[in-house]
């Protein structure tokens, strides 16, 4: 088996990396089966899923991970659980720069079936 904490590890750079410059280049991790929590609201579907994720109302924001664990999320199927958490920054037009701490948590299976399940909490601050 693969090293699973170099694959988490290569998949949170991505992810985050795309969220940070072009959201909308995440669907493909997305299908029909993936389901998106984001602050309490539920969004099931690669295109829903996209949707809300370019939708966000800010267009810059980078993301610093602080934590990355993966595990085997089953003894048959290559398979895998990613929990991220970290801090987010925000640009706005109406907040100069706000600061969130994020929490994530990913589950890829199966070599040609790929559900990815996302559930992401935020805490805001506003920075003076």
């Amino acid at each position: 088996m693969a090293d699973i904490n170099s694959i988490a590890k290569q998949f949170t750079d991505f992810y985050y990396s795309t969220f940070d410059t072009n959201r909308s280049g995440l669907q493909s991790l997305y299908r029909d089966s993936s389901m998106l929590s984001f602050e309490g609201a539920q969004f099931l579907g690669a295109a829903p899923i996209s949707e809300k994720l370019t939708t966000l109302p800010f267009e810059k924001v980078l993301h610093k991970v602080t934590t990355l664990d993966a595990q085997p999320s089953s003894p048959t199927v290559a398979s895998l659980i990613v929990s991220v958490t970290g801090f987010w920054w925000l640009m706005t037009a109406q907040i100069h720069c706000s600061s969130a701490r994020f929490s994530s948590l990913y589950l890829r299976a199966g070599v040609t079936t790929y559900t990815m399940i996302s559930s992401v909490s935020t805490m805001a601050r506003k920075l003076s």
